[in-house]
């Protein structure tokens, strides 16, 4: 397989519980080896990694192609951590559907127990979901956020988002590691099963379209609005998706007046505005075109990709005796290597480095 693409079918179905039990020690296990073995830091870098963690996934009970790896796997490694994350520095917030909404309230009360600074945590845990909500129109609508962060002010998200016509889903892996601008190609990876047209305010090629952006929010509003009522009798170009409804003048308006008000800075700045949402993005980025001749970038930046068995029985089932055999094995590495016998470690070294070297 070609390192960055596989395409990937679904298979559906739900994880029995008490195979989510068992993937839920299983995870512990591999999660306490690997800070054990690298610290907490690694583990989020590994975790940013779609084919680390896909592997992960199937080790876990997932087969290769199966629905509902991406919220299961987060969901048990949440759960496995629960009560651990000070002994292990790691600490994780969000999850599927009510619980990503939840997640700035999670990371607060981790920053009230433990006296780590949060402020920043939330910052790019808004912003990331907003960027895959708002600025990358690819047709996926988010479902799915989950924030990992270390003291050191480490982090990775794994949020995922459906397309409600296709019912196809998509992956958006981020990480602290080697990010420099959360607004030019900032992903660490996405993974799907197909391309499509996308408006990605993202992309580098988009920097002149979040410069003229930025300029319109921070104008007058009374200026930009008759700009906005001039430009309702023109055609717009083909291979434009935004429509004349996109350049709602009431909508307009008020995201104007918030906008105008704040002088945001930057393309950050302007994304966590609260209100401003996808129809307000392209129609600011139609004006951004209109009047500034900055074109937006349609690119879209997916990479395609989406041991014990599979919950569904494809491959094959999940064998519960090699499954749990597993589990004791990672106990009895680390039961060892705490007191100083580090021999069965050093056999999981061996098989690491293949990794690290793939």
């Amino acid at each position: 397989m070609k390192r960055g693409e596989a395409l990937l079918p679904l298979h559906w179905g739900e994880a029995p519980r008490w195979l989510f039990e068992r993937m839920v020690h299983l995870g512990r296990g591999i999660l306490e080896v690997l800070v054990l073995e690298f610290g907490p830091e690694e583990v989020l870098r590994r975790l940013s990694d779609p084919f680390w963690f896909q592997a992960l996934g199937c080790l876990l009970g997932f087969d290769w192609h199966s629905s509902g790896l991406t919220t299961t796997v987060c969901g048990a490694l949440k759960e496995a951590l629960k009560g651990r994350e000070k002994d292990l520095g790691i600490f994780v917030a969000g999850g599927k559907g009510k619980r990503a909404l939840t997640t700035p309230e999670e990371i607060t009360r981790y920053g009230e127990k433990f006296g780590i600074e949060v402020k920043d945590f939330i910052r790019i845990s808004r912003l990331v979901a907003k960027i895959d909500n708002a600025a990358l129109q690819d047709g996926y609508n988010l479902y799915h956020h989950t924030f990992f962060f270390t003291v050191k002010g480490h982090w990775c998200v794994v949020q995922q988002g459906m397309n409600p016509d296709n019912h196809y889903a998509r992956r958006y892996h981020w990480s602290s590691d080697g990010l420099e601008d959360f607004c030019s190609d900032p992903h660490k990876a996405i993974c799907c099963d197909e391309r499509t047209n996308a408006l990605n305010l993202v992309a580098k090629e988009s920097e002149g379209t979040r410069g003229a952006i930025n300029e319109i929010c921070k104008s007058p509003p009374s200026s930009v609005m008759r700009e906005v009522r001039s430009l309702k009798t023109l055609v717009l170009p083909e291979r434009h998706y935004v429509s004349l409804e996109d350049l709602s003048e009431e909508r307009m308006r008020k995201i104007l007046l918030k906008t105008y008000e704040i002088q945001p800075q930057g393309f950050e700045e302007v994304l966590l505005v609260e209100g401003l949402g996808p129809k307000a993005l392209r129609a600011l980025s139609l004006l951004s075109e209109l009047l500034y001749g900055e074109p937006p970038c349609f690119k879209d930046p997916a990479r395609f990709s989406f041991a014990h068995g599979g919950k569904d029985g494809k491959p094959y089932p999940v064998n519960r005796v090699l499954y749990d055999m597993t589990i004791e094995v990672l106990k009895e590495c680390l039961s060892r290597a705490k007191i100083g016998d580090m021999e069965k470690l050093k056999a999981l070294r061996r098989l690491d480095s293949w990794y690290l070297r793939s």
